[in-house]
């Protein structure tokens, strides 16, 4: 019999996936293992999706945030190991003995284990799958991830408790970035074991693919701005998608010196500066082949390289800005 875990999912306002999420962690062919799922005060009709499930139901008295509802969320546990996941993440049939897997591992360890997205999400539109594979790619780069992210985090219970748990007074997000960088300045090792699978429910558009890049820059800046991080190669927050937004701007630029000089010597700097991005990039191109094929990544490589960067820029700018007026406010 494996290790007993419990899984943790933070609600608000998830009536569009929680069912899903609930009835795919209940199908799981592991043994033994609890849900919990944490409501954090929703106005929508979550609550009676999660009563019709047999899982374990928890209610924040207030909306505070995903920190704490999953902080109440472990209060409310009896398993050895937790694994944070969120309502729009499903469960594959395998993750859970993929988790125990990983523990075997470790040998008790003072450990944070990550997991990833599939490849393919549960939508079959472009931008979610993009977003998807680029994850997914982003994720599973290295053995020793820089961070551990919450939609597949797997921790023993015991070390959760000491460290204090998710700071519920961070940003609206990055709470998992902030608690891995605290335990692993105080000794712990952070895993990534790309077998430890969820598949995302991401119902992206364009807008929604835009708007997603804007507001997880602009957050990434301001944090890694305040820890002195700013050029990590860390996650999704790649040197990748650094030099695709540096390439960016030295396009638009050598266009600008072009139509102000009429000489065509700065074009030249656009196709040197894509060859760099593509060489760089190159990984995640691949996967865009792997995954869905010759087409996908022409248009995939297109979106990534020319329009993508456009949100990561303004995200970053304003990230700047923000962080800029915090310290000369302090």
């Amino acid at each position: 019999m494996g290790k007993c875990i419990s899984v943790v999912i933070p609600n608000y306002n998830g009536s569009a996936t929680i069912g899903k999420c609930i009835e795919a962690a209940l199908s799981s062919r592991y043994a033994p293992f609890e849900v919990i799922v944490v409501d954090d005060c929703s106005i929508d009709n979550s609550v009676e999706i999660i009563s019709r499930y047999p899982c374990k139901l928890v209610r924040l008295e207030k909306h505070s945030g995903a920190s704490a509802a999953r902080n109440f969320g472990v209060k409310n546990c009896s398993g050895q190991f937790l694994f944070f996941i969120d309502a729009d993440c499903l469960l594959q049939k395998d993750t859970l003995d993929a988790v125990n897997v990983a523990i075997e591992k470790c040998n008790g360890g003072a450990s944070v284990i990550g997991g990833t997205y599939t490849p393919l999400p549960y939508d079959h539109d472009f931008f979610s799958i993009f977003q998807s594979i680029f994850v997914n790619y982003s994720e599973t780069r290295k053995q020793a991830p820089d961070y551990v992210a919450t939609h597949a985090m797997v921790i023993d219970s015991i070390h959760f408790n000491k460290s204090g748990g998710f700071d519920e007074d961070f940003l609206p997000i990055l709470e998992d970035v902030e608690f891995s960088h605290r335990l692993h300045k105080s000794g712990f090792r952070l895993v990534m074991d790309p077998r430890i699978l969820v598949q995302h429910i991401f119902q992206f558009t364009i807008v929604k693919s835009l708007r997603n890049a804007f507001r997880k820059s602009m957050f990434w800046t301001f944090y890694s701005l305040k820890n002195r991080g700013l050029l990590a190669d860390s996650g999704t927050a790649s040197i990748g998608l650094k030099i695709n937004g540096i390439s960016f701007c030295f396009g638009i630029l050598s266009l600008l010196m072009f139509f102000h000089s009429k000489g065509t010597t700065p074009l030249l700097v656009i196709p040197l500066a894509f060859m760099l991005n593509i060489i760089v990039n190159r990984g995640l191109l691949l996967a865009f082949l792997r995954t869905k094929g010759f087409f996908f990544t022409l248009v995939g490589t297109a979106y990534y390289v020319a329009v993508y960067p456009l949100p990561v820029l303004a995200g970053a700018v304003t990230g700047f800005i923000q962080y800029s007026f915090s310290s000369w406010k302090r």
